[in-house]
């Protein structure tokens, strides 16, 4: 499938407003799941967006910018991921691009984050000079700053071309690839690690074990897991008022 221009300039924009929303608006477009979605609405392949963006959305899990450290941003290689997997028609091909535009995003992050020390002290300038205007005009740069290193290498890959993409996959050896292929398969299960240590994974260590039982040897979807915790959870809770309602009536009527 050959991207139109209208639909390389839409991801192109999309990818732009990936590190601004993360700095600023936080609608939810930093997530990979929800930036693969509305560029799988762009391409008009949703199977293939969700199938990458909910590969990258577990990769991130437990990853955050703590401190104003960079990270990868995953959100940014979910657009080129669901670009580049739906020319090919190969979500491995996706991944492959998606993951290691990801990892370049933590360079470019870091660059733009030096940058926005002199606009921070430009505009402090404006400031202590009463001109308010200047100042409101310099602090538009950092947000614009921050959308062009997603927009950049996102635009130049659509662009410049599927082309050089599918050269430059031609080109990997097979060790490399492979490499990557384990990788996106393991990634997943050390996001889900990290996000169980800011868990109480002790406490419902049960609910866990249940999980796993489900999906290892029920064969139950995530969504059926998510039903049978849903079910558990106003089980749990119905219980719980149920026998907090009977101390408290207990105790008025023994008084």
């Amino acid at each position: 499938m050959v991207l139109s221009l209208w639909q390389n300039l839409a991801l192109i924009i999309l990818a732009f407003m990936v590190p601004v929303d993360k700095y600023g608006f936080t609608f939810g477009l930093r997530w990979p799941v929800i930036t693969a979605m509305i560029a799988g609405a762009i391409v008009g392949d949703m199977n293939t967006a969700l199938i990458i963006g909910g590969t990258l959305q577990l990769m991130s899990l437990g990853v955050a910018s703590i401190g104003g450290s960079s990270v990868p941003e995953y959100g940014v290689g979910a657009v080129i991921g669901v670009a580049i997997g739906v020319s090919s028609g190969s979500v491995e091909s996706g991944l492959a691009i998606g993951i290691p535009v990801a990892m370049l995003m933590v360079q470019f992050d870091v660059i733009a984050k030096i940058s926005q020390s002199v606009i921070v002290r430009l505009s402090q300038d404006f400031c202590n000079k009463k001109k308010f205007k200047e100042m409101n005009l310099i602090l538009m740069c950092g947000p614009f700053i921050m959308g062009l290193t997603a927009a950049v290498p996102v635009g130049i890959a659509l662009l410049i071309g599927a082309d050089v993409v599918n050269a430059v996959l031609a080109a990997m050896p097979q060790w490399f690839t492979g490499g990557l292929s384990i990788a996106s398969k393991m990634l997943p299960v050390v996001g889900v690690a990290l996000l169980l240590n800011y868990m109480p994974a002790k406490k419902y260590l049960p609910a866990i074990l249940l999980g796993y039982f489900l999906v290892a040897f029920m064969n139950i979807s995530m969504l059926g897991v998510a039903i049978v915790s849903a079910i558990i959870a106003m089980v749990f809770y119905a219980y719980k008022n149920e026998s907090s309602n009977a101390v408290v009536n207990g105790g008025l009527e023994d008084e």
